[in-house]
């Protein structure tokens, strides 16, 4: 029996069993809680690794530099060598981290989607430029297509634990260049109402892809105040040269008000030192040579630091993107974005396996918790990602979405108030029931505390057994198909579709 302080509630045990039942209120784990406890870098250490990047910038340049960008770093005091390497003194560099945003609102086409990226807030996404897809049924890769990445961005738009979209596959069957980032926006666009981006191989294609998004918001320059698109962009080649054709979509998209992560990617032993510490900055050198140029070119311009140091195995050459190094290199390429107190982009959950299997679950998980633990503003290919980012698995992407909820869940950490000390409930529940499991606290936090994963299984082994005795693949795979084989109403109006269609070559089916 209860004491007789205790409050009864209406209904009694079936009441309660019920509101057990019944899904939470609320998502316990919101996008963008802070991170920033994990710091594998003190703060010499990375004064060391700016310092390394500010000699790189100043001694050695850049190479390959376009000529907007000669333009506006020699005439603030850079110059440019006999050998065509563009030098950045410190003062100009140090100048444009101060004149850098330092956050923007990476909208969606329901605002009430939209992330803050600032401070240390943490939210995770998807990435990469997969060129395969994992067939459930027969464990074999595919060509991805168009149909794919539109049924990812379906899928996607499902998942609360994944909080943005950044293309994570290309569709293999368009060649030209123009024709796939026209048709690859359309397919993001269309699938989801939540925050999207994606790579541009074009710079024609940046405007008609920001004249889309205008006809969608309403008219021209609507975009400019609502970017709900942002662009991956791999500028550099590395060591320390830009890629001439990105840098050129590269200012097309600041023009076109696109927020950019300067994305650069070297992979530790082959095409940046095999030294970890030396590998990042290189990584920061090269970003902050993109983030000096746009700012001259447009101050404050929306950026994400994207360092992405990439890790070998050095037996083979191989890229590593499910190893410590990498977990470690990611968690520390945000610290140091952070410490400067630029938004920062990391690459996590980029595992080598090639099935979603227990390899992929330990690689996916440490190397996500370790960026999600050091602050890391927006975390890329956390889920859906194999076989070392070259392939993508609609089923991976659905039990890493459980994944993901979980570690949200320990960067929310534990609460410690004179409520949740909870001795008042001790107290009760000792002189009471002697048991906590119908107390009002134990229903409340049950909504409030607790996270509960979609395709992970509790059930006792007999239970399962009765089940089904189903693996995390097969009930993901159920998912999938539930979700892609519901209609959906558009939230695109019709009309504005149709002038899209009108208007460039759209190739996704109706």
């Amino acid at each position: 029996m209860y004491c007789s302080g205790m409050s009864r509630r209406a209904g009694g045990r079936a009441a309660r069993v019920a509101k057990r039942a019944a899904p939470p209120a609320f998502n316990p784990v919101v996008p963008g809680l802070p991170g920033g406890a994990y710091k594998p870098l003190t703060d010499s250490d990375m004064q060391s690794i700016y310092e390394t990047a500010l000699y790189l910038l100043e001694d050695l340049g850049m190479g390959l530099a376009i000529t907007e960008f000669t333009d506006v770093v020699t005439a603030a005091g850079g110059w440019l060598d006999d050998d065509g390497r563009l030098h950045y003194p410190r003062g100009i560099v140090e100048a444009a981290v101060d004149t850098a945003a330092k956050e923007f609102i990476w909208h969606a086409l329901d605002e009430s989607k939209s992330i803050e990226v600032s401070a240390n807030k943490v939210h995770f996404g998807t990435g990469g430029a997969a060129v395969s897809m994992l067939d459930h049924e027969t464990n074999r890769f595919r060509h991805s297509t168009l149909q794919d990445l539109h049924d990812i961005t379906r899928l996607y738009d499902n998942l609360e634990h994944i909080h943005f979209f950044m293309r994570p596959v290309v569709a293999r069957e368009l060649e030209d260049p123009y024709q796939l980032d026209i048709n690859t926006a359309y397919a993001l666009i269309t699938g989801t109402t939540k925050p999207v981006g994606s790579a541009f191989f074009d710079a024609d294609a940046v405007g008609d892809v920001v004249e889309m998004c205008d006809l969608i918001l309403g008219g021209p320059g609507e975009f400019k105040k609502r970017p709900f698109m942002l662009a991956n962009n791999t500028f550099v080649v590395p060591p320390l040269r830009f890629a001439e054709e990105s840098v050129e979509v590269m200012v097309a998209q600041v023009r076109a008000g696109m927020p950019v992560c300067l994305l650069s990617a070297g992979q530790a032993g082959a095409t940046s030192p095999a030294a970890l510490a030396g590998s990042l900055a290189q990584a920061l050198a090269e970003c902050l040579a993109a983030l000096t140029s746009i700012n001259l070119i447009a101050p404050g311009h929306p950026c994400v630091m994207g360092l992405w140091p990439f890790v070998s195995d050095l037996r083979t050459g191989a890229m590593s993107g499910g190893s410590g190094e990498e977990a470690v290199m990611n968690a520390a390429a945000a610290q140091l974005a952070n410490w400067l107190g630029l938004p920062s982009g990391v690459a996590a959950g980029m595992s080598d396996s090639k099935l979603p299997d227990m390899q992929a679950g330990h690689e996916k998980a440490l190397t996500v918790a370790l960026a999600a633990h050091s602050g890391a503003n927006l975390i890329y290919e956390s889920a859906g990602m194999l076989a070392s980012i070259l392939a993508f698995s609609l089923e991976a992407m659905v039990i890493d979405n459980d994944m993901l909820g979980s570690i949200n869940r320990t960067i929310r950490g534990i609460e410690v108030t004179a409520e949740t000390l909870s001795a008042d409930v001790v107290k009760q529940v000792v002189e009471g029931a002697g048991h906590f499991l119908g107390s009002d606290q134990t229903l409340e936090m049950m909504q409030t505390e607790y996270i509960y994963p979609e395709i992970g299984d509790r059930l006792s082994p007999d239970d399962w057994v009765d089940a089904g005795a189903l693996s995390a693949r097969d009930r993901a795979h159920e998912y999938v198909k539930d979700v892609l084989n519901t209609p959906r109403a558009p939230h695109i109006d019709p009309s504005v579709d149709q002038a899209i269609r009108d208007r460039f070559p759209i190739q996704l089916a109706t």
